[in-house]
């Protein structure tokens, strides 16, 4: 009986474990998506937010008034944090550019990140932070908000099914009107604006997105070669960096077009899959188009629901952090991401050469 009784207990106490909300601390506040987290953290019980991480004093005291944060969870540096908090997981909304140096330290510690697209601004800087957390075994993740558009899986889902055919064109439109033009924060219009803290201007903002898409799509393939074009349209709203980009990437036997720009009329996010039997449009967040050989008319249809472990970052975060969720392949994962640094890296040097880039597999 007691052998029994110590089964059922230790079964319990591990199931209990295992619904401890994951520990995160926020690192940053200079992102604007960061509102997000707070907005979203108290209807998900499965996350718990331990700590956050930001020196700038007005910044910070403009979010705990805004969320109601309490004043105990701010410190001004990530040692001082990790030292008191222990978190599992950091999250990154600070400049592009400082993600290494985040990760990196957050590594040193056992600790996880998650960090806003695109993973990093230099591919020097997408190798420091994978071989740290390689050496630390730890979780390096990138999140796109197309991640849990439905209608992205769904198209996906008429490519793996073999519906489409041979896939011979995709085309990507993201972006909006501009960062200036949305009246984003002026700590996040700072540094997106500027070609170090963001690498470029909507080339990385927005090109990133379908180098994700499109790195997924080809089941992790690099491109054969990168070919794009950059250019500013308002000059005068963005002297330093592109706000209009046009990336062509060369796959054998298939080629992905991404049209990344802060000059569009309004916000979108639609991703165009042409192949040999029909082709799929994902035209909003759930909405798709679908028309394949043969038929005269195009067919409108909504995508269904996707998993919870799929449908929210939140979710998908905690599914990685208990093992439910392995990230190889997806559109957060590591290995997907480096391809992404990839395919930017090579973007913004064919712009500044005037030529198209051959890529070359990593190791």
């Amino acid at each position: 009986m007691l052998r029994i009784f110590m089964g059922v207990f230790l079964s319990v106490a591990v199931s209990a474990v295992a619904q401890e909300p994951v520990r995160v601390a926020v690192v940053g506040l200079e992102h604007g998506h960061a509102g997000g987290v707070f907005s979203n953290i108290e209807k998900n019980h499965d996350v718990k937010l331990v700590a956050i991480v930001e020196a700038d004093k007005p910044l910070r005291e403009k979010y705990a008034a805004r969320f109601h944060l309490d004043a105990g969870l701010f410190y001004d540096d990530m040692d001082a944090m990790f030292a008191k908090t222990k978190p599992e997981v950091v999250l990154a909304y600070n400049a592009v550019q400082k993600h290494r140096e985040v990760v990196v330290k957050a590594a040193e510690h056992g600790v996880s990140a998650m960090v806003e697209k695109p993973l990093a601004t230099t591919l020097e800087d997408a190798e420091a932070m994978k071989a740290a957390a390689v050496k630390h075994h730890t979780q390096l993740l990138v999140n796109y908000e197309t991640t849990w558009y439905a209608s992205n899986a769904e198209v996906l889902k008429e490519v793996a099914d073999g519906k489409l055919g041979n896939v011979r064109k995709v085309v990507v439109h993201d972006g909006h009107e501009g960062p200036i033009e949305i009246h984003v924060g002026p700590e996040f219009a700072k540094w997106l604006t500027d070609p170090i803290g963001n690498g470029a201007g909507a080339m990385f903002d927005f090109g990133c997105y379908g180098a994700d898409m499109a790195t997924v799509m080809m089941h992790g393939q690099a491109p054969i070669s990168v070919t794009a074009v950059a250019q500013t349209n308002k000059p005068e709203v963005y002297p330093k960096v592109d706000d209009d980009a046009v990336i062509i990437l060369k796959y054998k036997g298939s080629n992905v077009v991404l049209m990344p720009s802060w000059d569009w009329s309004f916000s979108r996010k639609d991703m165009e899959v042409y192949g040999d039997g029909g082709y799929a449009i994902a035209v909003d967040p759930t909405a798709l188009r679908l028309r394949y050989k043969g038929e005269k008319t195009e067919t409108a249809s909504v995508a269904p629901a996707l998993p919870p472990d799929q449908a929210t970052s939140f979710g998908y975060l905690v599914a990685v952090m208990r093992g439910r969720v392995k990230p190889v392949g997806d559109y957060s994962g590591l290995d997907t991401n480096m391809v992404v640094m990839q395919i930017l890296d090579a973007a913004r040097r064919s712009v500044k050469e005037g030529r198209t880039v051959q890529v070359t597999p990593l190791k």
